[in-house]
C-alpha cells in the first residue's frame, strides 16, 4: 500500500504545533522576543535593527494588539513553520518525489533553528522562512519543469525574495545564490527579461527599507556594519560559530547532513548534476560568507541559519536511498534531542531552585543565566504593580510615574510585562547603540517635565549604577526597595525598584 505522506506530515505539524503552543504558554519571552513587540506598538517602514515584517506579524496574531500574551505573539512563529514545512515537502516532491519531501520535512522540525528557533520564538527569522522555502520551491518549479519563460514564476519569486527582505536583508542572498547557479548552468538564462523583472519587484520591495534609512541618516547600515567589521582574524570567533550551527542545526541533524553529503558526492547517479550544482549555490556560499564574518567580528549562529535548508534536501535524498521506514532513526534521535532539551528548558525555567549556570556575587546575581530571560517578569510586574499603587496612594510618588531604561534590554520585558499591567510610559534614556527602538517610541511618550518623579527597575542579572545614570537629573534617589524572584522555593533573582524624586533637569532622550 502506498505510504499517503501528505496526511502524516499534515497529522505531524498538528501535533507539533499544539507541543509548542503548550510550551509557549509556559515559558515567558525572551530578550529579543519582547524587543520585537516594540516593532508592533510602533510599525513603520523599517526599524533600528530589522525590517518591519516581524512586527506585522506580531500585529496578526495579537489581534491588533488587543491579545498580548506569550502565547499570542508566538503564534505567528508557529503558523510560519507550519507553512514553511510544507513548502520544503514541495520541494522535496519536486526534486525527487514525496518521500524525500516528507522526509525534508521531517528534519525541517528536528532542525533546533528551523523548528524552534524560528519555529516558536518570534523572531525576524520567523516570517521569512515561509518566504524563504517558498522562494526555494519556485527555483525547483523553474528549473526541474523548466518554467523559465513563465513571467509570472519570475514575478512570484522576486516578490517572494522581497518579503524575504522585509524580513531580514539577507534574504537578497536567494538571487546571489540563483545568480551564481545561472552563471555555472544556465547562462543562457542571462538573456531572459523574465528573471530581471523579477529582481525590479525585489528591489520595489526594498523600497521601504531604504526610505527609511533616507529619513533616519542610514542608521541601520551604520549599525551593522559596525557589528561587522573587524581589522584582525578572531580564530576563536570562527570555532564558536562552526560549533554553535551544529548546536544550531541539531548535532544529529548536522551530522546527517555531513553524511549524506559524502554520499552524494560519491554517488552522483543519484541526483542530477544540476540540482547539486543549485543545492550547492544556494548554501554552501552563505554558510561560508557567515563563517568569514564570524572569522572578523563576534557573530550569532542563526545568521546562517537559512543556508542549511537546501542541504536538507541532499540528507532527505541520502534517507530515501537508505531506509523505508516512516520515521527514521537519524529523525527519531535528533528529535528526541530535541524534545527532551525542549521539556528541560521548560522545567528549568519554571521550576529551577537556582538561577542555573548564573553569578554567585550578589553585587550581579544570576547574570549569565539564560533561564531568567524567560522567567520571573509576570510576576515582578504583579509586585511592582502592588508597590507603585501603594507609593500613590500614600503620596509618595505621582501617579504614572515613568519607567526609565538605559538599555532594549531589560526595557523589553519591562514594558510587555510590567508597564502593559500599570500602564506607565517606559522612557529610554541613554545612547541610540543602547536604547535601539525605544528612541522612536520615546515620540510617543509624554515629555518629562521639572518636578516629575520616576522609577529605575534594575534586575540583579543587569546591573547597574543608577545614580552615575541619572543622579545628574533628578533630586534624589532614594533607597532601593528589593523584590526578589523565588522559584523552587530559592530566591534566583532580586530586582531594585529606585524611586527618583523630582526631576531638575530635563535629561536628553538620547546620550551621546
Amino acid at each position: 500500500m502506498e505510504t499517503n505522506y501528505r496526511k502524516h506530515l499534515c497529522w505531524l505539524l498538528l501535533i507539533i504545533s499544539i507541543i509548542k503552543i503548550a510550551v509557549a504558554g509556559w515559558v515567558e519571552l525572551g530578550n529579543d522576543e519582547v524587543y520585537y513587540w516594540t516593532y508592533a506598538l510602533q510599525p513603520d517602514y523599517n526599524h533600528f535593527d530589522h525590517p518591519p515584517i516581524v512586527g506585522l506579524l506580531i500585529r496578526l496574531t495579537s489581534l491588533n494588539l488587543h491579545w498580548a500574551s506569550d502565547i499570542s505573539l508566538r503564534l505567528g512563529a508557529i503558523i510560519c513553520c507550519v507553512t514553511s514545512s510544507y513548502f520544503i515537502f514541495l520541494t522535496g516532491k519536486t526534486i525527487a518525489n514525496e518521500k524525500v519531501g516528507w522526509y525534508a520535512a521531517l528534519i525541517y522540525n528536528a532542525s533546533v533553528y528551523a523548528g524552534f528557533i524560528a519555529g516558536l520564538f518570534i523572531l525576524p527569522d520567523s516570517p521569512q522562512m515561509p518566504f524563504w522555502t517558498a522562494a526555494l520551491y519556485l527555483m525547483s518549479q523553474i528549473l526541474i519543469l523548466q518554467k523559465d519563460k513563465k513571467l509570472s514564476y519570475w514575478l512570484a519569486l522576486g516578490l517572494l525574495i522581497g518579503l524575504a527582505c522585509l524580513c531580514k536583508v539577507h534574504g537578497l542572498y536567494l538571487w546571489a545564490g540563483l545568480g551564481l547557479f545561472i552563471l555555472l548552468k544556465r547562462t543562457k538564462w542571462l538573456l531572459n527579461w523574465r528573471i530581471y523583472l523579477g529582481i525590479i519587484v525585489t528591489l520595489l520591495c526594498f523600497a521601504p527599507i531604504v526610505y527609511w534609512n533616507i529619513q533616519n541618516n542610514f542608521i541601520t547600515y551604520r549599525f551593522h556594519s559596525e557589528r561587522v567589521s573587524h581589522t584582525s582574524l578572531l580564530w576563536d570567533g570562527l570555532l564558536q560559530e562552526i560549533l554553535g550551527e551544529f548546536a544550531y542545526q541539531n548535532p544529529v541533524i548536522y551530522i546527517g547532513i555531513i553524511t549524506a553529503a559524502i554520499y552524494v558526492i560519491r554517488n552522483k547517479r543519484k541526483l542530477k548534476s544540476d540540482i547539486n550544482t543549485w543545492i550547492i549555490c544556494m548554501s554552501v556560499p552563505m554558510i561560508l560568507f557567515f563563517w568569514l564574518i564570524a572569522l572578523l567580528n563576534p557573530s550569532l549562529p542563526h545568521w546562517s541559519g537559512p543556508g542549511f535548508l537546501p542541504l536538507y534536501f541532499i540528507a532527505a535524498i541520502y534517507l530515501s536511498e537508505k531506509t523505508n521506514k516512516l520515521y527514521p532513526l537519524l529523525i527519531k534521535f535528533g528529535g528526541g534531542i530535541v524534545l527532551f532539551v525542549l521539556a528541560a528548558g521548560v522545567l528549568l525555567a519554571n521550576f529551577a531552585p537556582s538561577h542555573v549556570g548564573g553569578s554567585d556575587k550578589m553585587e550581579n546575581y544570576g547574570a549569565n543565566s539564560l533561564t531568567l530571560d524567560i522567567s520571573g517578569w509576570q510576576d515582578f510586574g504583579k509586585a511592582f504593580k502592588s508597590l507603585e499603587e501603594t507609593d500613590v496612594a500614600s503620596g509618595l510618588m505621582k501617579k504614572d510615574a515613568p519607567i526609565l531604561v538605559n538599555n532594549w534590554f531589560p526595557a523589553g520585558h519591562l514594558l510587555f510585562y510590567v508597564a502593559t499591567q500599570t500602564g506607565q510610559p517606559v522612557i529610554g534614556i541613554g545612547k541610540l547603540t543602547d536604547i535601539h527602538k525605544f528612541a522612536w517610541l520615546n515620540k510617543q511618550m509624554p515629555q518629562i517635565k521639572i518636578g516629575d518623579d520616576a522609577y529605575c527597575i534594575v534586575p540583579s542579572n543587569l546591573p547597574v549604577d543608577v545614580k552615575a545614570i541619572y543622579g545628574t537629573y533628578y533630586t534624589s534617589i532614594q533607597s532601593p526597595v528589593f523584590i526578589n524572584q523565588v522559584r523552587g522555593g530559592k530566591m534566583v533573582r532580586y530586582f531594585k525598584v529606585y524611586r527618583l524624586k523630582q526631576c531638575k533637569l530635563l535629561p536628553p532622550r538620547i546620550i551621546n
